[in-house]
């Protein structure tokens, strides 16, 4: 199984553990490495049988003042917005260790600016590539239901009703 983790993360596979399909056959990301999976999926010559997606990155519905807010908060302090960046992730819930790294300004604004289309969804269904999306309703970091829609024709949606970012719900 090939992982890619999220934007500036680096031990995040594991809050995962309860939906991913241990195959040799499958890649899987989560939200910034979910659009490295999706490519790697769409570009790879080797067998893939399942595209897992979890918390994909989705902000094409934003402003681009939400972008450039985004880009100029990371470039005055990479450290704080960091730390505000996991606050998100684990919201509305307590946040739980997760080991970072500092991104680079030019990973998070290929992010920001990555636009999911058809054209990419297609090229990966139509290499007999199942696709799995997860997506947490509470989660306070990517446009849920912008995500559901554009989905839904390509992919199984599975949605947690209390889930956050990282899919984890109040117990």
């Amino acid at each position: 199984m090939t992982f890619y983790s999220g934007f500036s993360l680096t031990d995040d596979r594991r809050f995962f553990e309860p939906f991913l399909r241990e195959s040799d056959y499958t890649v899987a990301g989560f939200s910034y490495g979910a659009i490295k999976a999706a490519l790697h999926a769409a570009n790879s010559t080797k067998r893939i049988d399942t595209l897992q997606l979890f918390s994909p990155a989705f902000f094409q519905t934003k402003k681009p003042s939400f972008k450039r807010l985004q880009l100029s908060a990371f470039t005055s302090d990479s450290q704080n917005y960091l730390l505000r960046f996991i606050e998100g992730c684990f919201a509305p819930y307590s946040v739980q260790k997760v080991d970072t790294k500092i991104g680079t300004v030019h990973e998070l604004e290929e992010l920001l600016s990555f636009v999911w289309d058809e054209g990419l969804m297609r090229q990966i269904v139509d290499k007999g590539i199942i696709i799995e999306v997860y997506l947490g309703l509470e989660d306070a970091i990517i446009d849920v239901s912008g995500a559901k829609e554009f989905f839904l024709p390509y992919a199984t949606v599975t949605v947690i009703r209390r889930g956050n970012h990282f899919l984890q719900e109040c117990k």
